[in-house]
């Protein structure tokens, strides 16, 4: 059986180091395994929640777009594409969302973050709060339940999303009695958004202590690196690896016995300076190909929305059916098949008491009761009650088997007026 993984990639910013070890590489990596079938898409329309600025958000598209591929994401193996090239994906967020209970999004981490901030500035609490930052776990909900991902891979910061995206699923389920979308895991590595920035904190754009992954040259690497915070011990005294921002750079870009090597240098007194080269020579010397070949592909964008388009057309054969699938249940459905989608809606489906010349007749009608069962209606010519047949079906088909026998009562009763 095999094992389907979603990945989304907000394109808010410039990949930097922390996410190509943290979250990029072993994503790519998990990618290749067997019976694995992954899904990577850019996230655009959850970067309009922050960025507002249209020349941003696209450059940000095709620089996280070249930045996998020049990484190794193998595009005939996996499924690449843009949240914004799938318009299902919108429909299913607003299905869900006509299902999902405000209480929950109430409980959204970021949105009781922003309404704690707003509160301890005597603001208004929803000052500044858009929609979609608050209904943002259901259109996540939508990314994830629309291929029916067994495993999410998130960040801890994440979890309560992919929790959220279950109550969600499980909330639909319930109400259309129906075991349609599967419940979706937490697949959380430690390593992932945890890697250091310059001064010791979370790398991230929002703190401006990144290291630059493919944006700029090997020397604006070694510069970066160069400038991470260190304490103020001297060359010859002993350093803890384990309180480290250096080691555990180190540590993401290296093998165990590597990382063993490192650390017992820096207990032996290795200079933070030589530390540092050492720390900059090690992570050049694994991205320098793949920043030959970003610079390429940077320069193709035609090339990238090929492959973007191509990755599109695989995964919207897979919406398509979804979303069909969705509206069938839901009652969205063709009017073409009148017995099919009409049934338990009140409506007679014998067409010979639909016609004109029967208009005025009494007339049998097929519904669902409270239990979800089927039951039969006679209804007088105005539309009044006559009777209720004691009578409920599981079974629609058995309840329209009942209809025409019944029919052929009310007809040949009609004969011996």
């Amino acid at each position: 059986m095999n094992i389907r993984v979603v990945t989304g990639i907000t394109t808010s910013g410039t990949p930097h180091l922390g996410n190509y070890a943290g979250a990029i590489k072993p994503a790519i990596i998990a990618s290749v395994k067997p019976n694995v079938e992954s899904f990577f898409f850019l996230a655009d329309y959850h970067a309009l929640i922050k960025c507002h600025d249209p020349n941003k958000l696209y450059r940000s598209r095709l620089e996280i777009a070249a930045t996998w591929l020049a990484v190794g994401l193998d595009i005939d193996r996996v499924v690449f594409y843009r949240q914004s090239d799938i318009p299902e994906i919108v429909e299913l967020s607003w299905i869900l969302t006509c299902s999902t209970a405000k209480g929950l999004m109430n409980r959204a981490h970021a949105y009781k973050a922003c309404v704690s901030n707003n509160l301890s500035k005597g603001l208004d609490q929803d000052d500044t709060v858009s929609m979609g930052l608050f209904s943002y776990p259901i259109l996540m909900a939508a990314d994830i339940l629309m291929f029916k991902a067994n495993k999410v891979p998130v960040g801890k910061d994440q979890v309560q999303h992919l929790e959220m995206a279950r109550d969600i699923a499980q909330k639909f389920n319930r109400k259309y009695n129906n075991d349609f979308f599967v419940l979706p895991e937490a697949l959380v590595a430690s390593s992932v958004g945890t890697l250091p920035g310059l001064d010791g904190r979370k790398m991230s754009k929002s703190y401006n202590n990144t290291i630059p992954l493919f944006e700029g040259s090997a020397k604006d690497l070694k510069s970066s690196i160069m400038h991470i915070i260190t304490d103020s011990k001297e060359p010859g005294e002993y350093k803890d690896a384990y309180n480290s921002h250096l080691y555990i750079l180190y540590k993401a870009f290296s093998n165990e016995t590597e990382s063993e090597e490192f650390r017992k240098k820096l207990a032996l007194g290795m200079s933070w300076s030589e530390a540092k080269k050492s720390l900059y020579e090690k992570i050049e010397y694994e991205i320098f190909p793949m920043r030959e070949k970003y610079s390429k592909l940077i320069t193709q964008p035609d090339l990238i929305e090929k492959i973007l388009q191509f990755g599109a057309q695989k995964a919207r054969v897979l919406s398509k059916k979804c979303i069909e699938e969705v509206r069938d249940l839901i009652g969205i459905r063709s009017l073409i098949d009148y017995k099919k989608n009409n049934l338990g809606k009140g409506i007679n489906y014998d067409s010979k008491i639909n016609n004109s010349k029967n208009k005025k007749k009494a007339r049998l009608i097929c519904y669902r009761d409270d239990l979800n069962k089927f039951r039969i209606r006679l209804l007088s010519t105005t539309g009044k009650e006559l009777l209720t047949i004691k009578d409920s079906f599981s079974n629609a088909d058995d309840a329209v088997l009942l209809m025409k026998k019944l029919n052929w009562f009310l007809k040949k009763s009609e004969m011996n007026k």
